[in-house]
């Protein structure tokens, strides 16, 4: 066991992990964090998407060793049932989710989405690298990692606009 040291959601946690437990396992079984989801267990779904240092990754893909000292937000670090984030909002004005289980990654990935285009992070379909554009085909692009198995995507990428102020290239 060796000491790790995280900041989850604005608050510090202290703990004593196997190095080999994955950032996701210590967010749900030591900190009892059960928003991020264990959907593939091996980054191919998206479920488990939280936000380490304004990036979103899979969380089963890393070691929480490897993020000891580093700020963390999860689903629950984003809003509260008396104050959602706007993300949050949006995907129950939009119906952006149906079954549920991937809503708290796809929410996850969403924020940090329209984090990276605002930042101007180039995507795949980026047509000019000198101006990063708001279009459904950059969120389709950029959320192509978090599936959902409802098929709810229409109504992701709804909830993104609206958020995002519907600004469109």
């Amino acid at each position: 066991m060796i000491p790790v040291e995280l900041t989850v959601n604005g608050r510090e946690a202290h703990l004593q992990l196997d190095p080999r437990t994955s950032l996701l396992d210590a967010l749900r079984e030591h900190l009892h964090l059960t928003g991020t989801k264990k959907g593939c267990d091996h980054g191919q779904c998206g479920a488990c998407t939280v936000i380490v240092e304004g990036r979103r990754i899979n969380s089963c893909l890393t070691l929480a060793v490897m993020h000891d000292g580093e700020a963390i937000t999860t689903i629950e670090g984003l809003g509260t049932p008396d104050k959602l984030h706007p993300m949050q909002r949006a995907f129950i004005t939009h119906d952006g989710y149906q079954c549920g289980y991937c809503t708290p990654g796809q929410i996850c990935s969403a924020v940090a989405v329209l984090e990276e285009i605002e930042a101007g992070i180039p995507s795949h379909v980026t047509d000019d690298l000198d101006k990063v554009a708001l279009t459904d085909a950059e969120l389709r692009e950029r959320m192509s990692g978090n599936i959902c198995r409802c098929a709810a995507y229409p109504n992701i990428i709804a909830a993104m606009n609206d958020v995002a102020g519907g600004a469109k290239a």
